[in-house]
């Protein structure tokens, strides 16, 4: 009975005075690339909405994706971080249910609150600068809600084994 064995080569990089490991060869991977991306336009996301937010003025879909926005770019975060840290971390976590559960709540939740923020902006008279603000929010979220969907498809086929 033959198997097929996968060998991945992992490109670490050490400095001497801190003994600190990073695993910059998982950056090099699909999902190092999305987990990268997702993170880069999380920020851009919380940093837009953020910008024209004031409490006495903000409504509930700008609160909803705001608090989305913040909750995803935290845990994208520590998956990242995680992944880079440990030299085996990215190759166990992606064969684990959370990665699938994760991907596929943030797919989900980031989705509605960009499709909700969307429709709120379009419907309701804000100045320019406002409106395209969270105009450009609604539709990054719609495009990092599509990288989280493309995660949970890896992490499916990862947890499955395929």
């Amino acid at each position: 009975m033959s198997h097929a064995v996968v060998i991945t080569r992992t490109t670490t990089t050490t400095t001497s005075t801190s003994h600190v490991v990073l695993n910059t060869g998982y950056l090099r991977t699909t999902p190092g690339l999305l987990k990268l991306a997702q993170l880069i336009i999380g920020a851009v996301n919380v940093g837009l909405v953020s910008w024209h937010f004031r409490s006495y003025y903000a409504a509930n879909p700008q609160v909803f994706f705001l608090l989305m926005a913040v909750a995803f770019l935290i845990g994208t975060f520590c998956l990242l971080a995680s992944c880079l840290v440990s030299l085996s971390t990215g190759g166990i976590i992606s064969k684990t249910a959370y990665e699938l559960f994760y991907h596929t709540v943030a797919f989900v939740l980031y989705l509605i609150a960009s499709i909700i923020l969307l429709v709120h902006i379009t419907d309701y008279s804000y100045g320019s600068n406002y409106k395209n603000s969270h105009i450009a929010a609604a539709v990054l979220g719609i495009v990092v809600s599509a990288l989280y969907l493309f995660s949970a498809v890896l992490a499916q086929r990862s947890y499955r084994g395929i």
